[in-house]
């Protein structure tokens, strides 16, 4: 009988520079956030496990707030990525695009640094290639807001 995946839910966290005007930092115009998981000692984009019941748009808000203090307004949805984890087991997880709109980072039992970095940065910091993928189709769905 195969064991159900995991379900979790995150985003690829962004924002418009502080003072930037149009065009801002790098081609978008946008600051992207990446977490420094040092349980496992990589960096991704904010995501956690859904509660029982939960909506996974719900738990994608939830877990942003929880792992970055950042509130923010879910974007486009992003595709689901499916991988093992460590243990072996399948984990499915949803993401969608989220600008922070408001929020301090406080280091975490599961997150220990945030950087706001330029796209290409910020693809050269993650540590797997589905996250890089990710980044690469948040960045084509996104249409910064006028300052």
């Amino acid at each position: 009988m195969p064991v159900p995946a995991v379900r979790a839910a995150g985003c690829v966290l962004w924002r418009r520079p502080t003072g930037a005007g149009p065009g801002g930092s790098g081609a978008t115009g946008v600051e992207v956030a990446v977490v420094h998981r040092p349980k496992y000692d990589d960096w991704s984009h904010p995501k956690g496990k859904l509660n029982a019941g939960e909506d996974p748009a719900a738990a994608a808000v939830r877990e942003v707030r929880e792992e970055t203090g950042m509130e923010c307004v879910l974007g486009a949805p992003l595709p689901v990525t499916r991988y093992l984890t460590e243990t072996g087991g399948p984990k499915e997880v949803s993401y969608w695009t989220a600008e922070a709109v408001t929020g301090a980072f406080e280091p975490n039992d599961e997150i220990d640094l945030l950087h706001w970095l330029p796209p290409g940065q910020a693809r050269d910091r993650l540590s797997h290639p589905a996250d890089r993928d990710l980044l690469d189709r948040a960045l084509a769905t996104l249409t910064p807001r006028p300052a």
